[in-house]
């Protein structure tokens, strides 16, 4: 037997009258769910500080998703969730909130699973669960349950298999539907079995609300409170790629952010004002919110299913469209002070572009809807913090539209790669405490005007506008460009590019004239080409500061005397040196974009833009844990880039990646003020190292692992 979900059915009056009958005691929490947002402001702790790991929004499970009476009578259900973060210690909520009679388990247990895939329970890891001491529990209609603690360990990101006993299945079922997760059903109390051999199987969960954790003190959790891309639709099944699982792996990823849960309230077809598949999210507010223990930080990402409605079966007037946004930002109103009441941060999201959706079918009046809702939401004052999922996720040539990569297929829902990007994209900084400064990072591209092959039918020109276009929408502040004057020697129209560059508040600095490198010619010679750059460069850049060098290829000199002496050459015509403190080799992605694109590969582009950032990320991770091993602290980073096509049709998402792991943009001079940097700003002193690497190298230290892209990168598009 396979249950499935349809997220966006029709909503019947039988499945209204439900929800309406039962509706007022959405409105009051659930008393026996235990709050911690104190913990929030005064670090008080009570004997067991109790924290949210996982959750899911509860909702009266519609007929289609419903589990029969016959289904439920003497019945085993075993449910896979997937943790944030970890304990010694749980407790698990259960939930018949939308039960209009009495849920009676004779048994509920807990065990590890083999994997999140599988009914396979890990041996003697299955633990009973009691209830005030007894191994059954009744739960009244419209209620909520918790567990008594139990000792269980539990590591951050990991499974838990969920294995209850239902003798009689209630009138309602309360559940969640979108779990994205298998769960396994088979007659007879099964509760300690380690496997389900022939079990039915279906793609919700029932009855399960929460697992806490005994946590740290200092440890709280983030509530996600949204609709179905929250939910995860498009997601996949059993692989747990919401957003918001991998929003949990990055928080588990950095020391400042480990205690910190995320707890997933999104429903499918979930709208601010009016009920859908579930309880808006006004009435659901208290039980998915402010009751979820150790909240202190909320991302409310609601408002899609509001807009698409309103015209959905065909136009309204303008009055109606002002109307509904009036509403919706008055719906965001509402939850601000309720949230700030008991000490939680709210985070707003901007709403996403669903231009192209089959069952919304948005027109321009909507999504001036959606653009106003979302100049509201940035606007400074009204939510504590911002994450623009718009910016992120919009294709920036199509902006009402998802980027093509980002899009499941419906033009409503990410893909799992959207996901992802999300998940990227929200800023780590936003939960560090303020105590904890943010990295920095200096962005700088070299090989101006030109460099790697273009893709059919493109220009250098194209290249630079989207690159400046990217760096003037992300806001950063004054970008250093590192000119080849032999370029434009040899392509006259490419001094252009230089002075789109200059024009958009970009200083200009030296990279050699032909990208000579030191190793390979003699120091005459490479004073001289250096020399020969200098006229293009004062010619646009005039009383501008453009004495930056960088070594073409970072080739220093293939001898003890060349690195003093070109030193010396330098300090006497006043430079400095631009240092690099990190590069994950972005110029290796052009070449095969270039054939791929020519080509018409799309499958191949796709799997070069996953690896660029991947790279990217990667390269950040390697890079700070450097910095740690020898200075204990981030340096200001250095970042080369290179002016490539792909580097300009990446570089709004890579921008957004720095943003996600909690980066501040800052120009080069202010990134080299740093101590690290002296040896190359200051040519008076002995010469220092001018990347990571090498300063390991000079105290004997080893490198940590890297991954090579380069093979890979090779075989595209052959």
């Amino acid at each position: 037997m396979s249950l499935n979900s349809n997220l966006w059915p029709a909503f019947s009056t039988t499945l209204f009258l439900r929800i309406f009958r039962i509706g007022l005691v959405l409105l009051f929490p659930a008393l026996l769910w235990l709050t911690t947002a104190a913990y929030c402001s005064d670090g008080s702790a009570a004997e067991t500080h109790w924290v949210g790991s996982w959750a899911t929004a509860q909702q009266l499970v519609e007929p289609g998703n419903a589990l029969s009476a016959d289904n439920l009578r003497d019945a085993t259900l075993r449910q896979i969730v997937h943790l944030s973060v970890g304990g010694s210690e749980i407790r698990l909520r259960l939930s018949n909130r939308f039960g209009t009679t009495p849920l009676h388990l004779t048994a509920v247990h807990v065990a590890r699973p083999l994997s999140s895939s599988s009914d396979k329970i890990v041996p003697a890891s299955d633990k009973a669960l009691t209830f005030s001491g007894s191994s059954d529990v009744t739960i009244p209609p419209h209620a909520d349950y918790i567990s008594d603690p139990v000792s269980f360990t539990l590591v951050a990101l990991s499974d838990l298999a969920i294995t209850l006993h239902v003798d009689v299945s209630p009138d309602e079922q309360t559940g969640h539907p979108g779990s994205r997760a298998t769960s396994y059903l088979m007659h007879g109390d099964l509760v300690s079995a380690l496997e389900l051999p022939g079990a039915h199987t279906c793609e919700h969960w029932y009855f399960v609300a929460g697992i806490d954790v005994a946590a740290p003190p200092q440890a709280s959790a983030v509530v996600i409170l949204g609709d179905s891309i929250t939910d995860g639709h498009g997601a996949t099944t059993n692989g747990n790629d919401r957003w918001t699982d991998i929003l949990a792996q990055r928080l588990q990823s950095q020391p400042t952010t480990r205690n910190l849960a995320v707890l997933n309230q999104g429903i499918g077809g979930n709208h601010l004002l009016t009920d859908g598949l579930g309880p808006n999210a006004l009435a659901r507010f208290d039980h998915d919110v402010i009751a979820q223990p150790g909240v202190c930080y909320l991302i409310i990402l609601e408002g899609i299913n509001d807009i698409g409605m309103l015209a959905r079966n065909g136009e309204v007037s303008r009055a109606e469209h002002d109307a509904l946004v009036h509403r919706i930002i008055g719906a965001y109103q509402q939850m601000l002070p309720r949230a700030h009441t008991h000490n939680i941060k709210v985070l707003g999201a901007t709403i996403m572009p669903f231009v192209g959706s089959n069952y919304y079918h948005p027109d321009p009046a909507s999504e001036a809807d959606r653009q106003a809702i979302n100049e509201w939401i940035r606007t400074p004052g009204r939510f504590d913090a911002v994450i623009d999922f718009d910016q992120i996720t919009r294709d920036p040539a199509h902006p009402e539209r998802l980027l093509p990569a980002f899009d499941s297929g419906d033009h409503l829902h990410p893909s799992p790669s959207g996901y992802a990007a999300m998940a990227e994209g929200v800023p780590l900084s936003l939960f560090v405490p303020s105590a904890e400064p943010a990295p920095k990072i200096a962005i700088t591209f070299d090989d101006l005007p030109a460099h790697g092959p273009l893709p059919p039918g493109e220009t250098r020109m194209e290249v630079i506008s989207k690159i400046v276009a990217a760096l003037r929408d992300a806001n950063l502040p004054a970008t250093y460009g590192f000119v080849n004057g032999a370029r434009i020697e040899e392509q006259p129209a490419d001094a252009a590019v230089l002075q789109i560059w200059h024009s958009a508040g970009n200083p200009l600095a030296n990279h050699s004239w032909s990208h000579m490198n030191l190793n390979q010619h003699s120091l005459e010679e490479f004073e001289q080409d250096v020399v020969r750059d200098e006229p293009v460069l004062a010619s646009l850049m005039k009383h501008e500061d453009w004495r930056w060098f960088r070594y073409p290829f970072l080739a220093e000199g293939d001898t003890p005397e060349k690195k003093p002496a070109f030193r010396d050459f330098l300090r006497e015509h006043g430079y400095r040196i631009a240092a690099v403190t990190m590069s994950f080799g972005d110029y290796l992605w052009n070449e095969p974009y270039a054939r791929c694109k020519a080509k018409g590969d799309t499958s191949a582009i796709e799997t070069l833009e996953k690896s660029y950032l991947s790279a990217a990320s990667e390269s950040v991770d390697y890079d700070r844990s450097i910095s740690y091993t020898l200075y204990r602290r981030d340096i200001p980073y250095v970042l080369l880039m290179h002016v490539g096509a792909f580097d300009a049709e990446m570089l709004p998402r890579l921008l957004q990646l720095y943003r996600g792991k909690g980066f501040e943009f800052i120009t080069l001079p202010e990134a080299e003020r740093d101590d690290f940097y002296r040896g190359a700003t200051d040519l008076v002193l002995p010469a220092g190292a001018e990347t990571l690497e090498r300063a390991m190298s000079a105290r004997h230290l080893p490198l940590p692992p890297r991954t090579d892209f380069a093979a890979q990168l090779d075989s595209l598009c052959h």
